[in-house]
C-alpha cells in the first residue's frame, strides 16, 4: 500500500476496473493482500482467470476476489463472516455494478458444509496464526469443491510449513516480507 493511500482503501490493478480505488472496513487485523503480491499472482493466473468460478474464502477487503472479477473470472463468491466487511463488500459491489460478484455473510466452515458447487479458482487468505488454513484445505479437497482441475492460492505467514492433500502440486511460492504466498495446482486424486 503507498504512503499517501488511506489506510482502508486499496486499488484495483488491472482489468476492467483498473485504477479503481474501494474502500475497505476499518477492522483491526484486515489486511489486504498487497499489490505486488496481488500482480505477482494473477501474472501466475493470467491464462485461467477468464471465464473462471471463483471462490474468495475469507474476503476481508476483497482485493482478491475483485481483481479475479476485474479481470474477467465469470464468477466470484467473496465469503467472510464479519457483518461490516459483508457490508462494505456489497456497497464496493454496488459502486462497480458488479453483478458477477455476489457476498455470503457466513464462516468459511459453515460455508463449506453447505451446499456444493465446484470452483476453477479459490483465494484462501485466513487470519494469521489462528491455525484455520489446513481446515479449510481438507474441507475444500473432501467437500467437492474444486473443479478437475482447480488451482487454489494460499497465504499465510510466511514460517507457515504447508501440508497438502497429496494430489496437490505447488506450482508457485514466493515471500514478501512476514507473507508467504503459494499458488498450487489441484488434480482429481489418483
Amino acid at each position: 500500500m503507498k504512503a499517501n493511500q488511506p489506510r482502508n482503501q486499496l486499488r484495483i490493478i488491472a482489468g476492467t476496473w483498473r485504477g479503481r480505488k474501494l474502500v475497505f472496513a476499518p477492522l483491526p487485523g484486515l489486511r489486504p493482500t498487497p499489490d505486488r503480491v496481488r500482480e505477482t499472482l494473477f501474472n501466475w493466473l493470467a491464462p485461467v482467470i477468464r471465464g473462471a468460478r471463483c471462490l474468495d474464502l475469507y474476503a476481508g477487503s476483497g482485493a482478491l476476489g475483485m481483481e479475479a472479477a476485474s479481470r474477467g473470472a465469470a464468477e466470484v463468491v467473496l465469503v467472510d463472516s464479519d457483518p461490516l466487511v459483508a457490508r462494505t463488500l456489497r456497497e464496493q459491489l454496488r459502486v462497480l455494478d458488479a453483478d458477477q460478484v455476489r457476498v455470503v455473510e457466513a464462516d468459511t466452515g459453515a460455508y463449506l458444509r453447505g451446499p456444493v458447487t465446484p470452483f476453477d479458482v479459490v483465494f484462501l487468505d485466513p487470519p494469521f496464526r489462528e491455525q484455520r488454513l489446513s481446515q479449510a484445505i481438507h474441507q475444500l479437497e473432501a467437500g467437492g469443491w474444486l473443479a478437475d482441475p482447480a488451482w487454489v492460492y494460499l497465504e499465510a505467514e510466511a514460517e507457515l510449513k504447508l501440508t497438502l492433500p497429496p494430489n496437490w502440486e505447488l506450482y508457485r511460492s514466493k515471500t514478501a516480507g512476514q507473507v508467504g504466498y503459494h499458488l498450487v495446482r489441484r488434480r482429481p486424486p489418483a
